[in-house]
């Protein structure tokens, strides 16, 4: 008899101490989908767009912040277009948008998960969703502190995947700022 069990590489588990101390429930099943997304998907590490995919398909929040339902249409195509095949280009690839060093000093290191398991770019931009949380005065960053971070980030797959669909990854940063509340020290990166 022949086991029909796929063979998915192994993603070391966070740290759900640290983790669940510094994101709000919904962006904890956020973090756990986009695990689950790249296992799947067969990737090493979870990236920008595994969260986007996984933001979209979980937060409410987060799907209001696209300008309607056309446009957040495109954007879901793209991104199963990427689990289908679209990223196969990236397969293998480290995500790095020089956000975040590719090996960090300890000193250095934002995001406790940053040097396994997530790629730079996507440890950059959890660590941005929760300092902007605390810029805004919460304990706990959501899914919006996370789609804004990622939004900010010009070179992650994330706004290669926006920017695909026809979204303003810039504009999308500066409505979501617009939604929450204005924070004098976060600006759009550009």
């Amino acid at each position: 008899m022949q086991n029909r069990t796929s063979w998915i590489p192994q993603q070391p588990a966070l740290g759900h101490a640290g983790l669940d101390a510094r994101l709000t429930a919904e962006l904890a099943v956020v973090v756990t989908g986009a695990r689950r997304r790249a296992l799947r998907d067969g990737d090493r590490q979870i990236d920008t767009a595994h969260l986007l995919h996984s933001l979209i398909e979980s937060d409410p929040e987060v799907r209001s912040a696209f300008e309607g339902g056309p446009q957040l249409a495109k954007v879901l195509g793209y991104l199963v277009q990427r689990s289908i095949g679209y990223g196969l280009r990236w397969q293998g690839s480290v995500e790095d948008s020089g956000a975040v060093p590719v090996v960090p000093a300890p000193e250095s290191i934002v995001w406790d998960v940053a040097a396994e398991g997530w790629s730079p770019s996507a440890a950059s931009a959890m660590a941005g969703a929760r300092e902007r949380a605390e810029l805004r005065g919460d304990v706990r960053a959501g899914g919006l502190d996370l789609l804004a971070a990622l939004a900010a980030d010009r070179e992650c797959r994330a706004v290669e995947v926006l920017e695909r669909a026809g979204v303003d990854a810039e504009r999308l940063a500066a409505r979501i700022v617009g939604t929450v509340g204005r924070e004098a020290s976060w600006e759009v990166d550009g």
